[in-house]
């Protein structure tokens, strides 16, 4: 399969990236069926307070391939340093709220299974558009991006200079382009 590029300037959110995927996958004339493979996988409708207990649930997966668990066991991987150097703490001792609820690991899951079966050779994308204002979360209410999410785009994520308004990049998805993503348009700053 060839490459995958993703045009985040306007929407960096899961909802964009899991509706570029599906553009993608028609284009290849694959048909999409990760909406239903994840209501087989059985993400169990709890709240999963930190990693081990997400990763519990990646494990317990049902009809779900070992490339799927990978990738997912690397994003909240990457979301639970991020959380832990948000507040402060400790690896492990992080404190997962809207990133563990059963919302947002199906998203993961639904990016993830997507991934698998786009199988690009090599994914590029734009700088990433991260929004602007404030967002009300389980913390009160934060400025944009919210600092677990800084704390990934940090971590070498391009930033599109110009930002609009609202949360346009949350942690999952910024776990999710660090993740999957080989490479970024030249010409802007990192996170």
């Amino acid at each position: 399969m060839s490459g995958l590029h993703f045009d985040f300037r306007e929407s960096a959110t899961r909802a964009s990236i899991i509706s570029q995927l599906g553009k993608r996958l028609e284009e290849l004339g694959i048909e999409d069926d990760s909406e239903e493979r994840v209501a087989r996988a059985g993400v169990p409708a709890v709240h999963h307070h930190d990693y081990r207990e997400v990763l519990a649930t990646i494990d317990a997966l049902e009809g779900v391939s070992g490339k799927v668990r990978s990738d997912m066991r690397g994003i909240y991987g990457i979301l639970s340093r991020a959380e832990a150097q948000a507040h402060g703490v400790a690896a492990g001792q992080e404190h997962f709220h809207e990133v563990g609820n059963a919302v947002g690991i199906e998203g993961v899951l639904r990016v993830c299974l997507m991934m698998e079966t786009a199988h690009p050779s090599r994914i590029t994308a734009t700088p990433v558009q991260v929004g602007l204002g404030t967002v009300r979360c389980a913390h009160g209410e934060l400025a944009i991006p919210a600092p677990a999410t800084a704390a990934i785009l940090a971590q070498g994520i391009p930033v599109h200079p110009l930002r609009l308004e609202g949360e346009l990049c949350t942690p999952s998805s910024a776990a999710m382009i660090l993740h999957f993503v080989d490479g970024f348009e030249e010409g802007a700053t990192c996170g």
